[in-house]
């Protein structure tokens, strides 16, 4: 027993990976993907990354769009993109996001992420302008 809990306590000291750095590639995969489908106006394909409650409170591909196009444009047609931290918060995954719009404005996207039986999804974004010293 002994042991074991030096083990565990060694293993927290050197950063052995944990339950959510395992599941960065496929979390980023997702992301990647959808915006993507975005730039490419292909709606259908971007719902389909969607979790099942962000798809029932859009019902269809075309309103989805439509909000995305209105509310997210910086997701719709990003200049640039790089992923920052993956953070856990109350047993749910975020993927922090930063993102460069048309205009050169830089944003933080804050994606919760869900897992079900067909993978990851996208159950919401959070937006934040970037401050100072971010990029």
């Amino acid at each position: 027993m002994k042991h074991l809990l030096l083990a565990l306590c060694a293993a927290a000291a050197f950063g052995l990976p944990s339950a959510s750095a395992a599941q960065e590639e496929p979390i980023r995969a997702v992301i990647e993907a959808q915006i993507k489908a975005f730039e490419a106006d292909d709606f259908d394909t971007a719902f389909t990354y969607a979790s099942p409650t962000i798809q029932g409170m859009f019902g269809n591909a075309r309103n989805f769009g439509t909000m995305v196009k209105s509310g997210y444009p910086m997701v719709w047609r990003p200049d640039n993109l790089r992923f920052l931290a993956l953070k856990e918060r109350n047993g749910r995954l975020y993927q922090d996001v930063m993102v460069r719009d048309l205009e050169g404005a830089l944003h933080i996207l804050e994606y919760q992420m869900q897992e079900g039986e067909k993978g990851w999804k996208i159950n919401g974004v959070n937006i934040r302008r970037a401050t100072e010293g971010t990029a």
